[in-house]
């Protein structure tokens, strides 16, 4: 709370950590992380999330499931092997 209140912020947004539950407010809801790769890796079993964030820095979150495995396709190899 400290840092945003030096620095005029009300929230700060950030991605790239897994979040089970697709989204974790923290600090008296001035920290929110956002996870956006529901069952990352296809095995972690995670919901991922989408925040929307209003004119008044209001957010609300839309949170989904991956998608059924039998809706999924695999594109074909395209890279070299040392991409695997």
């Amino acid at each position: 709370n400290q840092f945003n209140e030096i620095n005029g912020l009300q929230l700060i947004a950030r991605a790239h950590q897994l979040v089970m539950e697709g989204h974790k407010m923290m600090f008296d809801d001035s920290l929110v992380t956002v996870w956006s790769a529901p069952n990352y890796c296809y095995r972690c079993g995670n919901v991922a999330s989408i925040m929307e964030v209003d004119e008044r820095v209001g957010t609300h979150f839309k949170t989904f499931d991956a998608a059924p495995a039998e809706s999924r396709s695999t594109p074909g190899r395209t890279g070299p092997d040392y991409f695997l």
